[in-house]
């Protein structure tokens, strides 16, 4: 793993903010942790899957039903995964360590584990944003390219096109993708810095994927009335329902523009501080938009996640207008598209360029 580093908080920018933002919580006299309505958050996405999915196996219905219901489980994996299991992980969704615990596992309904979500988003993603190399979450594929530092193609010309196909594979290309990702991750030594056993992570992976497929794809195929082929093509529809909607919720926030794309120097050295460099590489969207807000657990808030990913995303709205304050007073970006169809909008054209100019 490459060692970069960031310079040190000479303009007292994170200093200055961290100051307000905590004079913010102390009067008012409320936890930066997440509240009652988080509980109540957790339950009604967690329905939004469990109980098609429960109508699925007890109830008889026409074929054609396994498709809405699937629909209808997609948007809860996504919920569940933006919104419950994403302020889990980062231990801000409540107080109490044992219930962020509990909660992050619900990654389960991805079929997938909670340590390689960890090391890619909370570890790599927030620490190295947007950089070449070292951000996965803009390392691309074959067909895409998020980075202007990557490798440019014929095929990427028109990525402007088709991105949105590509990006309901997300999480169906991760039920495979995790093992090669984990072995990367053991292989760099990041799952020993992280205090972990690789062979340990290797049997949870094995074992999660051994529990989910009998269970999401069994249970139907043995209690339903539906075929297996409509099981199986019912599976693939709630995966990309649910990996199209995350997909673009987190490229929304960092493949736009204005949002820059920084290397370090040869000696791995980056010209600004952690804090200013996540101001420069992250962009909010739809500030005003409460729904959408409450359904993608405030990732429409970037900016204040990455500044502060352990509180809770129900307090970003609030602190967004002391981050952009703060950032006004120190004469740096606060980007922002005014709703989601601009930051689309914005993504479009961010990928329409990366497809066609080489850095």
């Amino acid at each position: 793993m490459k060692i970069i580093r960031f310079e040190r908080d000479r303009s007292q920018f994170m200093a200055s903010l961290k100051k307000n933002v905590n004079d913010y919580f102390k009067e008012r006299g409320i936890s930066t942790k997440g509240n009652w309505t988080m509980g109540v958050k957790s339950v009604v996405m967690l329905s939004l899957y469990i109980i098609p999915f429960i109508l699925m196996i007890t109830v008889s219905m026409p074929g054609w039903m396994i498709f809405p219901l699937s629909i209808i489980m997609g948007a809860g994996m996504a919920g569940t995964g933006m919104a419950v299991m994403h302020d889990a992980a980062h231990g801000s969704l409540s107080r109490k360590g044992w219930l962020n615990q509990l909660l992050s596992g619900s990654i389960f309904l991805m079929g997938t584990t909670i340590f390689n979500w960890k090391v890619q988003h909370n570890v790599l993603h927030h620490t190295f944003t947007n950089i070449d190399g070292m951000d996965e979450d803009i390392a691309g594929h074959a067909a895409l390219r998020f980075s202007k530092h990557a490798p440019l193609k014929k095929i990427h010309r028109f990525q402007h096109l088709y991105w949105w196909f590509l990006y309901s594979f997300m999480t169906l290309s991760k039920l495979i993708g995790d093992f090669f990702q984990l072995k990367n991750y053991n292989k760099t030594g990041l799952t020993e810095q992280q205090n972990a056993k690789p062979a340990l992570e290797y049997l949870k992976l094995f074992g999660t994927k051994a529990i989910y497929f009998p269970v999401v794809l069994g249970l139907p195929l043995l209690f339903s009335d539906f075929t297996w082929w409509q099981i199986a093509l019912g599976f693939v529809v709630m995966h990309c329902t649910g990996g199209m909607i995350m997909a673009v919720v987190f490229q929304l926030a960092h493949v736009v523009e204005g949002a820059e794309q920084p290397l370090p120097d040869q000696g791995g050295n980056i010209e600004n501080e952690w804090a200013i460099h996540q101001l420069q590489t992250t962009a909010n969207f739809s500030r005003s938009n409460r729904w959408l807000h409450w359904y993608v657990g405030g990732l429409n808030f970037q900016i204040e996640h990455h500044l502060f990913p352990n509180v809770c995303h129900i307090h970003y709205r609030k602190i967004s207008h002391i981050v952009e304050k703060t950032a006004m007073e120190f004469g740096l970006p606060y980007n922002m598209n005014p709703s989601i169809v601009n930051a689309i909008a914005s993504h479009m054209r961010m990928l329409k360029a990366l497809g066609r100019e080489a850095a």
